[in-house]
């Protein structure tokens, strides 16, 4: 397994890739009696596919992503790619709709929730972030005189720039105004930022201590890095998940709202205030138009699309 983390680490995976990969490979080899992958065959893998989709009845783009992790093992690891063959293949996604959320229930959710949530779902919404980019978001990028915010490393290791919300820009202010009270006493208790890689920290030495490079929604409590120091991580996503779905359960909302429904409104109610959907493509950091167009799925029915002719009886 070290080899394996050596190897996604050569090839600049993101964290979150790596522990899926390592994830998926141990669960298979736990599934096949703990033996080394070296002394299992396409078949095993093909088995191992097989039950996750009959027996655990995983999404296909679960199912896809062990796949994925297991050719990383056979084609860079092992140095034996994975043949061709069937029941090795992608399995193949159904197209389901995004959940969008009306400006009313939008508005309910926001005075459900508590500070600094409401500020997360504004800019989630105002700005078309997911939620893992809307957490990880630092104070230099923030933009106030142009109105926007630098997505650094996003999705795909992409870096794209979206719009700051008016409505935002005030409660923004505000809270960074707050934060520096607590930046100030981190930097006397020599508590940095986490994120920050050790060629970056070579090349600043100070950048531990600098405004610039905090988090803007920093957790409450700190961690011990690799180097033994104490830092502050940003606010974990499943933290903003959770306070989101007590306030969708709070304004009885019937639909299955997450937080990634304030991106799926953002770009639906650009499409439906007249925005052109390669404009939105460029917010959303979509690499394929197709991703995109989803959207006019949604944005063509109900009160903006057809006329339904029962409305004619």
């Amino acid at each position: 397994m070290e080899i394996v983390r050596r190897r996604a680490r050569e090839r600049r995976f993101s964290r979150r890739t790596e522990e899926a990969y390592v994830y998926w490979i141990r669960r298979f080899i736990l599934a096949n009696d703990r033996r080394h992958p070296a002394d299992l065959d396409e078949g095993s893998v093909r088995r191992f596919l097989s039950a996750l989709a009959i027996e655990h009845g995983v999404a296909a783009s679960t199912q896809n992503q062990a796949l994925a992790a297991l050719t990383f093992l056979y084609e860079h690891v092992l140095v034996r790619p994975l043949p061709r063959t069937d029941g090795i293949a992608p399995a193949k996604r159904p197209r389901r709709l995004p959940v969008v959320l009306t400006p009313g229930e939008i508005r309910a959710i926001l005075r459900a929730l508590d500070s600094p949530f409401r500020l997360c779902a504004m800019l989630m919404y105002g700005s078309g972030l997911r939620v893992t980019e809307c957490m990880s978001v630092r104070v230099k990028d923030v933009d106030f005189e142009r109105r926007e915010i630098a997505v650094v490393g996003g999705k795909g290791d992409k870096d794209r720039r979206t719009p700051l919300a008016a409505a935002c820009a005030a409660p923004l202010r505000t809270h960074l105004n707050a934060r520096r009270v607590q930046f100030t006493s981190d930097v006397r208790l020599g508590i940095g930022p986490t994120g920050l890689s050790d060629a970056l920290i070579r090349k600043f030495p100070s950048i531990e201590s600098d405004w610039r490079w905090q988090y803007v929604f920093p957790a409450t409590r700190t961690v011990i890095g690799r180097d033994g120091s104490r830092r502050r991580h940003h606010l974990h996503e499943t933290v903003m998940q959770r306070a989101f779905t007590a306030a969708v359960r709070q304004t009885g909302i019937p639909k299955r709202a997450t937080c990634h429904s304030l991106r799926h409104s953002f770009a639906t109610h650009l499409l439906e205030a007249g925005s052109d959907i390669r404009t939105i493509q460029e917010l959303l950091g979509h690499t394929d138009l197709r991703t995109t167009m989803i959207y006019t799925h949604v944005a063509m029915t109900g009160a903006l699309g057809v006329r339904s002719p029962a409305d004619n009886l």
